[in-house]
């Protein structure tokens, strides 16, 4: 049969028609089928035609059958678009982003696209759109997010001491009265409240600038929450100052809360009323100081966040009972969610089974 020779001797025509009966891919066992017809001596059409394609298609594929076997009767991935950047220059790219710029080299204190684009161009020789630069952001896992203020004076390593040596800091503290006792971790801040209110994000049109109402009066109060992320469980007084006596009423409110028989470990800030020598400590709890400057090791941090966003933000009061009310059902409006309260405030640094 001219032209449509099966040279490849390795499968006779019964394991041609086994291999077509084990794969999963349909077409190439059609395929396998009308090859080992062909090797049986079926003339083309017929051959090409029971197994569903014309003569001309039977031949080419006895073709590739001949140079690469099976594996050759499968369809292959097209090779699609080539992609703009290399892993390589993709890592670097995403060292660059986390980095951020440098002022006077790039004269912005933020990336933009545009500038991303400038750096890519420079650094590959690659020229993108804009849209395109933030599409490779996208697969690179980045995502436009509100900054949080870190204090100049913030020592990192001295943070990440303190994660990694944590088990041994509450080992340490635990008072000898408390040894072999249940131990609960608590985190414990506070959040001013009042008529000089913040703004936060809405939804709205691309290329608006939507307003808000924000007061611009002096009154307020505090928010003191404290949070054990292992329980999901709360201690929460709103208060009209933040001093040693406040702080005092609050860890009595946290000792109550504490599982009967357990001891807490009550990590906080190093505020001047949280290191007040008048302060009244129940004997179910022991302070476990933060580093100094080191907000984000406290999850509270995060707790007053959520709470500005979604209960606080945009809002006048219209005078101190309208505050306390306000705080009351925003607090109440977090406790009540025990699944927000966990993934909200649990760290896996700071847990310990002593």
């Amino acid at each position: 049969m001219a032209g449509i020779a099966v040279t490849r001797k390795d499968l006779s025509v019964g394991q041609l028609r086994a291999a077509a009966a084990r794969t999963s891919d349909a077409r190439a066992a059609r395929r396998m089928l009308a090859i080992a017809l062909v090797v049986e001596g079926v003339e083309r059409k017929a051959a090409a035609e029971s197994c569903g394609m014309d003569r001309q298609t039977l031949r080419d594929w006895v073709h590739r059958y001949n140079a690469e076997g099976l594996s050759g009767l499968s369809n292959r991935k097209p090779p699609g678009r080539r992609p703009w950047l290399t892993p390589a220059q993709k890592a670097e790219l995403a060292a660059l982003v986390e980095r951020g710029p440098d002022p006077e080299r790039d004269g912005v204190v933020r990336w933009r696209r545009k500038d991303l684009k400038r750096r890519i161009e420079e650094m590959f020789g690659v020229v993108m759109q804009e849209r395109t630069v933030g599409a490779q952001l996208a697969e690179l896992g980045f995502v436009r997010l509100s900054v949080r203020p870190r204090h100049p004076k913030a020592d990192e390593a001295a943070q990440e001491a303190f994660q990694k040596n944590f088990v041994d800091r509450v080992a340490a503290a635990i008072p000898p009265a408390a040894r072999g006792k249940p131990i609960e971790i608590w985190f414990q801040d506070e959040a001013r409240v009042g008529q000089q209110g913040t703004l936060t994000k809405v939804w709205a049109k691309r290329g608006s600038r939507p307003r808000g109402p924000r007061d611009r009066r002096y009154k307020w109060a505090y928010i003191f929450g404290a949070v054990c992320p292992a329980r999901a469980a709360i201690a929460a007084l709103v208060l009209p100052k933040a001093n040693a006596e406040a702080l005092s009423l609050h860890l009595a409110e946290i000792g109550s809360q504490v599982e009967p028989g357990a001891h807490a470990i009550l990590v906080l800030d190093g505020a001047g009323w949280h290191i007040a020598d008048d302060l009244r400590i129940p004997d179910n709890l022991t302070l476990l100081h933060l580093p100094p400057y080191a907000p984000e090791l406290n999850p509270v941090e995060n707790v007053w966040e959520y709470l500005r966003k979604n209960k606080l933000a945009i809002t006048v009061f219209d005078g101190y009972p309208d505050i306390l009310d306000k705080c009351c059902q925003a607090w109440n409006f977090f406790a009540n969610d025990k699944t927000a309260v966990a993934s909200i405030t649990a760290r896996k640094w700071a847990t310990v089974n002593l």
